[in-house]
């Protein structure tokens, strides 16, 4: 049997949702190993100048707990 843990975090890209997502789990892989899924939870946009100038996301990462 494994456990598995999740933690949330924010992260953030100028170029797409999608990067911000990747943003979330390769900061998240420098303290954590065994990723197993990320789980976004919510996506905002800001916007200038009626341009979105940046994305970000709130995401939980599982991963499991070493033995």
């Amino acid at each position: 049997m494994s456990i598995v843990k999740v933690i949330e975090v924010i992260a953030s890209s100028e170029k797409s949702f999608d990067d911000a997502v990747q943003n979330a789990v390769n900061e998240a892989s420098k303290s954590v190993k065994g990723i197993s899924s990320v789980y976004v939870k919510e996506m905002k946009a800001n916007v200038t100048d009626n341009k979105i100038v940046s994305y970000g996301v709130n995401a939980k990462i599982s991963f499991d707990i070493e033995k």
